[in-house]
């Protein structure tokens, strides 16, 4: 008898850790993080989802930046082979009914279901990180439709519909691409600059788009700041313009980044300003994704 109750309490026990771990995942969100070229964007996205992972929650990193380097960041052995979805042609006939590059005539499925591209594509990291490389929309003239444009939309539309999960995108400068897209589940964007003029312009497009596409918050950070009198500098230039952000966070130049690539990992256990504001960064978004 006392055999079986401790079984039963023991049953409890794990369904009540469960229970627990299933309240906490299930305050998912979306973040899009976007910035002119060379300003941090993967490293951020890679440290973010690594954090995020090692609170316990469920993460998937979506690569669609061209350069494809968010995998090697989050500890993807470099010479491992990835293909991103935007090339993998099998998949895109497969779902569209249309090959890249063949003559495809009338029929083109504009509404593909891509709900197995995850399970089917997605890579998991030791730290349980999903990644799904997606590669980049095709530039094209207005109005062209292609298998490859329209399987990267149906894959936007499925990831931004996910639940119970921290989704993170790491894209490329400007977020125009996706249209109405991120609207329907990506409520928060960072936007990262340089303290420069040029990279600031950037910024500023980018997030007036996001804006326009419906993104609830969005915020800045500005890295690589050497010291205190190029962060008056900027901040001077920048001007009134800094009140179009919810939040803006100031991540000092650090060279152990350049000395960990590509796989950012070391930088999770050393104790640095750097790791501090990242930190910051993290709890913000949280804290906004939480809200209603």
């Amino acid at each position: 008898m006392s055999g079986s109750k401790e079984r039963e309490k023991k049953i409890y026990e794990a369904a009540k850790e469960l229970q627990s771990k299933g309240s906490h995942n299930d305050k998912g969100f979306r973040v899009v993080i976007t910035g002119k070229g060379g300003v941090g964007k993967t490293t951020l996205t890679a440290l973010l989802a690594k954090l995020f992972s090692k609170s316990g929650y469920n993460v998937l990193a979506a690569d669609e930046d061209p350069q494809m380097n968010l995998p090697f960041a989050l500890g993807i052995p470099g010479d491992q082979e990835i293909i991103p979805i935007s090339k993998n042609f099998d998949y895109i006939e497969e779902k569209t009914g249309a090959r890249p590059g063949a003559s495809w005539g009338g029929f083109l499925s504009l509404n593909p279901d891509v709900s197995d591209v995850v399970d089917r594509f997605g890579i998991k990291t030791d730290d349980g990180i999903n990644l799904i490389v997606m590669g980049s929309v095709i530039q094209a003239a207005a109005g062209c439709l292609c298998p490859e444009n329209t399987l990267l939309e149906a894959t936007m539309d499925y990831i931004s519909l996910r639940e119970n999960e921290i989704i993170l995108m790491d894209t490329q400068a400007g977020v125009e691409h996706f249209g109405r897209a991120l609207a329907k589940g990506f409520n928060q964007a960072v936007v990262i600059t340089e303290p420069t003029f040029n990279s600031y312009q950037v910024a500023l497009h980018a997030a007036k788009l996001a804006r326009q596409l419906g993104i609830s918050y969005v915020h800045l950070v500005i890295s690589k700041i050497i010291d205190d009198s190029k962060k008056s500098k900027f901040m001077k230039m920048a001007g009134k313009s800094l009140d179009d952000f919810d939040k803006i966070f100031n991540l000092p130049y650090y060279d152990q980044v350049l000395n960990t690539e590509p796989d950012i990992t070391p930088l999770l256990n050393e104790k640095s300003s750097y790791m501090d504001k990242v930190k910051d960064v993290a709890q913000t978004l949280k804290a906004y994704g939480e809200r209603k």
